[in-house]
């Protein structure tokens, strides 16, 4: 029995709509439905943890949610534009402008410094950088002091910091975010979840996080769980994560 989450009754507080989704592939001469019938609602200024067994569509119902895949039959609403709608080219430039995305392998370019990588979603939609807004989410996410060095010469949780600081810069409206920790070790992955969790109390933002890690739902307002590419579960909760600690000190812009 597939399990409906408030589809029918959207509200223009919801960010992204998905209803009656539906995707399959192709193995060989056999059919998989990755996602078979999924509606689900993503109130805006929540962050809602996506979780559930490998094979079980959470990735796959993240992808078609950002426009990062195709689907089968169905629909995605982002924002109040449906995605499944667009060209490749509008498609595109949704992505660029209206979502952030944080990976599990961090996905720096490696020739570029921190702060490079922090704009360049805006730059690539030939926008100039709020220098402001960057200061000050370098400064909450404490990389003010190395945002002049290379990915390389970083550690995996001030990498992925910079990446969350990328996803957040464009002010999108929503950041969808990967097995965020699934590189890191558990003190680095606390503090991205952290930050993940500023980012919605302090400035709003939406959240969508697929984890296969239980510990990493207590940072969220609401947990989807997916099972054989239906929703299966649905719960409201109380973010019970660690509190956060200001970042003290001043933001140094680069030279």
């Amino acid at each position: 029995m597939t399990l409906h989450t408030a589809v029918p009754g959207r509200t223009p507080d919801d960010v992204v709509t998905t209803t009656a989704l539906v995707k399959t592939y192709r193995q060989g001469t056999d059919e998989v439905r990755a996602l078979d019938d999924v509606s689900v609602s993503i109130g805006r200024g929540r962050f809602t943890a996506v979780v559930g067994p490998s094979g079980s569509g959470k990735s796959t119902l993240m992808h078609c949610a950002a426009g990062l895949d195709t689907v089968t039959s169905g629909s995605v609403v982002l924002d109040g534009t449906e995605l499944t709608r667009l060209s490749d080219r509008q498609l595109t430039r949704v992505r660029r402008r209206r979502i952030g995305f944080v990976f599990q392998s961090f996905n720096l370019l490696p020739q570029l410094t921190a702060y490079e990588n922090i704009v360049l979603p805006v730059t690539m939609s030939g926008a100039r950088p709020d220098r402001d807004l960057v200061d000050h989410l370098c400064h909450v996410l404490g990389i003010a002091h190395r945002i002049t060095h290379r990915p390389a010469e970083l550690s995996g949780g001030q990498q992925q910091r910079v990446a969350v600081a990328r996803a957040l810069v464009s002010r999108p409206a929503v950041v969808f975010a990967d097995e965020p920790t699934g590189n890191l070790d558990s003190r680095a992955g606390a503090e991205v979840l952290t930050m993940l969790r500023r980012s919605v109390d302090e400035l709003g933002q939406t959240v969508v996080m697929v984890t296969h890690d239980p510990a990493a739902t207590r940072y969220a307002d609401r947990v989807l769980t997916l099972a054989d590419g239906r929703v299966v579960g649905d719960d409201r909760t109380t973010p019970r994560g660690p509190a956060p600690a200001l970042v003290t000190g001043t933001p140094r812009r680069p030279r």
